[in-house]
Order: C-alpha cells, then sequence, then structure tokens
C-alpha cells in the first residue's frame, strides 16, 4: 500500500519527516510522477509559505482586500489533487479499495479528474476519468499524460447527468470502484481542514504585514464539487461574521432561479446542488456571467492587457507579472464574484475577501485561442474595456441572500440528484439540515490521521518510503 502525508502535514508540511520531505521537493521538479511527490500536496511552498496573492485594487475596483491562495504550485497543477488523495487515502485505509484489484472511476469535468488520476498512478492504482468531451484539450492531455483511460461523455460543462449515466454503467463491475467527488466527504475533510485552517493561518500573518484586520469578511466559491466551499464552515467557526458567498453561473443558474443551460466557466456550475455543499451554512448567492470571465482570463494572460494595468491603472508591474500564469477561467469568475461580494456587504479597508485559484492558465490556451478566433486578438483600447467593462463595472444584481426559505430550497434541490438518482434515502437527505451532522464529519479528520499513523507503525515508516 502506497500512502503520503497526514491531514495534518497537509497543513502543516513542516511536520513531515525531514527526510521525506526533502525527497519530495528534490522530486517536485526533478521526477514528478515519483509517488513520493504525495508529500507535497499542500497550499505551502518548500519554505512553508501560503502560495497566495492581494490582488492589486488596481484591477479590482474595491478597498476590500481579496485574497486569492493558488493552486497551480500543486502536483498535478490543482488543489483538486488534495481532494483526490484524501477521498482516495480514507477508501484504502478503510479496505474499500485494493489497489491490487479494484481500477477507479474518477467523474469529473476536469481537475478533480487531473487529480485522480495522478493520485491513483501514485498510489498504484488503475483510473478511468469520465468527463464530457468538450472540456479544453489541455484536460485531456494531462489524463493520458498520468497514464489513466478516459471516457467521454456528451456535452460540456454543465452536463453532469451524463457522467453519473455513464458511473452507473461502469458500476455493474464488481472490481470498479466510483470515487465521486461530488458526495465524497473526504473531499469536504480536505478543504475543511487543509484550505480552511491554512487561510486561518494566512489571515494572522497578513494582519502582521499591515493587511487587514485578521479575520475572514467573507469566504467566496464557486460550487464545482462542493469540496472547497467547506473551507467556509472552518472560517465561519473561527470568525463567526464570515460570510460564505456561492457562484454560479448566470448561464446555469440551478440554485439562483432552477435554471439550466451550458456555460464556459470549466470546473462550476454543474446544474445540480452536490451533496457535500453545506447550503446551510451559505450567506449569499451570486451569479456570473461566463464570457466577463473568459475575455477577463484574456486580459490576465496576455502581455498587452497586464501592460495597460501598469501603464495606464497603475499597478504594480511585479505583482501584475506574478498573476500572469496563476488564473484560469474559474480563477477569474473568484475574483469578479469577490469584487461583487465587497460592495453587496459593503465591505471595505480592514476587510479581508478570501477566495482561491483552483488551477493554472496552463489549463486554457486553446480556449484563449477559440476566443481570438471569435472577438478579435485583445489591444490596448479592448484591455481597457475588460478592465472598466468587467472588473470595475461588477454590480450586485444576480444576488440571493441565504435567507431561511432560500436554505430550504437549495437544500430540497439535493433531492432530484440524490435521492431519485443517486440512490441516497430521504432520511439521510433530512440529516444534512441539522449542523451535526456536518461536525461529525469534521471530526473525522482526526481518525482518518489515527488510522494513518497506526499503519505507519505497521510498516516502519519513514524508513520503508
Amino acid at each position: 500500500m502506497i500512502t503520503g502525508p497526514l491531514f495534518e502535514e497537509m497543513l502543516h508540511p513542516g511536520k513531515i519527516d525531514p527526510v521525506i520531505r526533502a525527497r519530495a521537493l528534490k522530486a517536485k521538479t526533478e521526477n514528478p510522477l515519483d509517488p513520493i511527490n504525495l508529500f507535497n500536496i499542500t497550499w505551502r511552498d518548500s519554505e512553508n509559505r501560503v502560495n497566495h496573492i492581494v490582488l492589486p485594487k488596481e484591477l479590482t475596483g474595491v478597498d476590500a482586500n481579496i485574497v486569492v491562495l493558488f493552486g497551480k504550485d500543486y502536483p498535478s497543477g490543482s488543489h483538486k489533487v488534495g481532494a483526490a488523495y484524501s477521498v482516495l487515502l480514507e477508501k484504502v485505509l478503510f479496505g474499500e479499495v485494493d489497489p491490487a484489484v479494484h481500477t477507479l472511476v474518477w467523474p469529473s469535468t476536469g481537475n478533480y479528474g487531473i487529480g485522480g488520476a495522478w493520485v491513483g498512478g501514485r498510489m498504484g492504482c488503475k483510473s478511468i476519468v469520465v468527463l464530457p468531451e468538450g472540456m479544453s484539450r489541455e484536460r485531456f492531455e494531462k489524463i493520458e499524460s498520468y497514464g489513466a483511460s478516459i471516457i467521454g461523455t456528451p456535452g460540456t460543462e454543465s452536463n453532469v447527468k451524463e457522467i453519473y449515466d455513464e458511473t452507473h454503467r461502469l458500476a455493474k463491475d464488481p472490481n470498479i470502484r466510483i470515487l465521486n467527488q461530488f458526495e465524497q466527504m473526504g473531499n469536504y475533510r480536505y478543504h475543511y481542514h487543509v484550505t480552511g485552517n491554512t487561510i486561518v493561518e494566512l489571515l494572522a500573518e497578513l494582519q502582521e504585514q499591515g493587511i487587514g484586520n485578521g479575520k475572514a469578511a467573507a469566504f467566496v466559491w464557486a460550487m464545482g464539487s462542493g469540496g472547497t466551499n467547506a473551507a467556509a464552515d472552518r472560517l465561519k467557526q473561527v470568525y463567526p461574521g464570515c460570510k460564505h458567498v456561492a457562484l454560479e453561473p448566470i448561464q446555469c443558474p440551478t440554485l439562483y432561479n432552477n435554471g439550466y443551460g451550458a456555460h464556459e466557466i470549466q470546473g462550476i456550475g454543474d446544474k445540480h446542488v452536490t451533496w457535500i455543499h453545506n447550503v446551510g451554512n451559505t450567506d449569499a448567492l451570486m451569479c456570473i456571467d461566463d464570457m466577463s470571465c473568459l475575455r477577463g482570463l484574456q486580459l490576465l494572460s496576455e502581455p498587452v492587457g497586464r501592460e495597460t494595468l501598469v501603464k495606464r491603472y497603475g499597478a504594480d508591474e511585479a505583482l501584475v507579472e506574478r498573476m500572469a500564469p496563476i488564473f484560469g477561467i474559474s480563477g477569474v469568475c473568484h475574483i469578479l464574484g469577490s469584487i461583487k461580494t465587497a460592495r453587496h456587504f459593503g465591505l471595505g479597508k480592514d476587510d479581508v475577501i478570501v477566495t482561491a485559484a483552483t488551477d493554472g492558465f496552463d489549463r486554457y490556451p486553446s480556449e484563449m485561442d477559440k476566443l481570438r478566433v471569435r472577438e478579435g486578438a485583445l489591444d490596448e483600447a479592448r484591455a481597457v474595456g475588460h478592465i472598466e467593462g468587467i472588473f470595475h463595472a461588477q454590480k450586485t444584481d444576480w444576488v440571493q441572500d441565504g435567507t431561511r426559505l432560500n436554505h430550504e430550497r437549495w437544500h430540497n434541490l439535493k433531492y432530484y440528484t440524490w435521492v431519485e438518482q443517486q440512490g441516497k434515502t430521504v432520511q439521510e437527505l433530512d440529516a444534512q439540515r441539522d449542523p451535526a451532522w456536518w461536525e461529525a464529519h469534521q471530526r473525522r479528520v482526526a481518525e482518518i490521521d489515527a488510522r494513518l499513523v497506526e499503519w505507519r507503525r505497521s510498516v516502519g515508516y519513514p524508513h520503508n518510503t
């Protein structure tokens, strides 16, 4: 059995055995497919600093501090690898997956499937990734490079029902194990403990640097699997006034008004309410236009866009250049949602809004090529239009507050996917109304770490790694 870090070591990689940590950091660049890279699953760099950026206000147009954690430096290039590892680790530790026998199926619209392909291969498992045929070319190339098989299903980002249909067909094989990110609580636990507590520690560090008041005023995240939204559950425990803001595309406003449709924000808006999204802890729902996200990414990724930010708006050049590789389409969605959050809640210069960039630009050059074909090349005039017409122009439309009635409606929408289609019971669904249900899953972090420590003792870790 091949395993990697504890939850606590993903939060604090400095606690990893020094020999293992040194080997992992060396392999990160020299041999990224070596299983020792499992110990590089963390938000922190080699110096144990949190990978983040504080956005220039020349871009955001608001006084509030918008802080973005970025996932491009994770193994596989996205923080979704942390969720994939946590889900598989639990299954292996508790005997639900035998790498020598079972083939893993990772239902995904991209980053979780990429992470699953990477993790599964490093932990000695065969993997199949099921994802829509219309996702970016770079996603398919990444999955194949990690040795996994691919099954393409009809549609694009919001066609998750088609993914589920295919997994139901595959699940008839007794040697198949479906690791569904939309329902597996290992995904939730990773982000509750690792992402949530990483943010808590970062906020204290930022306050020492004179940025913010040491608290999270809001956590902003677009629902994909709903896993990263779990960080908000931790933040609201530490900062009771913290607002949890959930985002979805205007073109597929499922929670907003039971809407449906195709959209181009790859990684979010999957036309259902995920099992692991704690909707009762959501303070506001906001919708973002997909083309605004694509054009916003064009601004940040192309030299003329960054140059315009620096020369015409006075943004710091070094800071702007750092942004170029950090963001994908959903990361820009998170920026726009954070700006909208600042305006909706009237947040100011002492407040901190936290969000993240799931992946980096490396996954989207082909999507930018398509945009240029449709709209032409970016020039300075168009860059000004993107800055002022997209970022500075975010309004407080397409917003629903988390009222009692909306919480009830968002929860009830789970019925149609999870009870009617996926085999959950009404009793299981009703149990999620109680905060104690979520708290019990949070407490399992310690149980799982203890199980891994026990296994390590049995095999003589770290000397056998």
